[in-house]
């Protein structure tokens, strides 16, 4: 696909990871302490971002220094995540120990969560808000280094033991790995492959919606890829069983990092081969055929029954391809 790194997350923006870096102790010491180094915080997956507009809400991610009393405090537990094209060094850390006052957990809860959380030593405007909010409004390297940071702790909070002898973990490598002090176990950042395909039938494509999504919300069906399985198998079993549909020749479109919390989108092209839909409504709540023509009431806004798929998601560029036939 021509355009496959277009996608949200998908990179471009210049970022240099630095590898061997992660294993120099005095070099990221060096790093930490230089007057350029900027830090992104997080908090309960939420990224610090900046608010220009208050009608808008933020369009960007907000840094802070290392010296910042907030940076200080949580050296120790910084991650690495590279340096820009300026050459200036990237670390991000976590705020999981900060409680705001007033905390609406319901909203923190809620799929589409629309709450800012502002901490009372970083500046106004500076605000923890979801990364699904956002995301469109990012650059390329603010979505790669936002992307790479949310999955990097969340993968940090959900594995801190050892899958070998259950021992607490430490972390090394500048967060990019995590060592067992008493079996010697390696464990690395986990990432969990997904597939999501645009599956067509001459002009028409394939919607769903999975149980608890806001009205109005469809997207391409997707699944996650089982062990020993190709990416096409995975296809044909996810359509099969959430909609009882076949699909014959599959093809790789584009990939995406998704970082809710911490998934690899394989994007894909299916041709259906039936057009019958029964739901399983254990995976899925709805399913139905769109044509090309109604898909573009879609994302004019104007359709009855469903809203355009989230802007920066893949399903949503995916779709917009299909319609312009940029596929190829």
């Amino acid at each position: 696909m021509k355009r496959a790194e277009q996608v949200t997350f998908g990179g471009g923006g210049g970022l240099d990871r630095k590898a061997l870096l992660r294993e120099d102790p005095t070099a990221l010491a060096q790093a930490w302490g230089a007057a350029a180094t900027r830090v992104l915080l997080t908090w309960r997956g939420k990224v610090l971002s900046q608010r220009s507009d208050p009608a808008r809400g933020p369009d960007g991610l907000a840094w802070i220094g290392t010296d910042h009393p907030v940076a200080a405090a949580c050296q120790d537990s910084a991650l690495y995540l590279g340096a820009d094209p300026s050459g200036a060094d990237l670390f991000a850390c976590d705020l999981g120990n900060w409680h705001p006052d007033a905390l609406d957990e319901m909203a923190l809860a809620s799929f589409a969560d629309l709450s800012e959380q502002q901490h009372p030593d970083l500046p106004t405007g500076h605000v923890f808000a979801e990364l699904r909010r956002i995301m469109a409004r990012l650059t390329p390297l603010e979505a790669e280094l936002a992307a790479t940071a949310k999955a990097l702790l969340s993968w940090h909070q959900s594995h801190p033991f050892c899958a070998r002898c259950g021992s607490k973990t430490q972390i090394t490598q500048s967060g990019w790995q995590r060592q067992c002090p008493d079996c010697k176990a390696l464990h690395f950042p986990r990432t969990d492959p997904v597939v999501i395909m645009l599956i067509t039938q001459g002009d028409d494509v394939l919607m769903g919606r999975s149980p608890g999504w806001p009205a109005g919300m469809y997207s391409l069906l997707a699944g996650f890829v089982e062990p020993g399985e190709t990416l096409e198998a995975a296809v044909r079993r996810e359509v099969l069983e959430e909609t009882g549909i076949t699909v014959a020749e599959v093809g790789y479109l584009s990939s995406q990092p998704w970082p809710f919390p911490m998934s690899l989108m394989f994007g894909c092209q299916g041709r259906a081969t039936s057009r019958d839909i029964t739901i399983d409504p254990k995976e899925i709540e709805d399913a139905f055929w769109v044509s090309r023509q109604e898909m573009m009431t879609v994302f004019a806004g104007d359709h009855p029954k469903m809203h355009a798929a989230r802007k920066g998601s893949i399903a949503h560029f995916l779709l917009e391809n299909w319609l312009a036939d940029t596929l190829d």
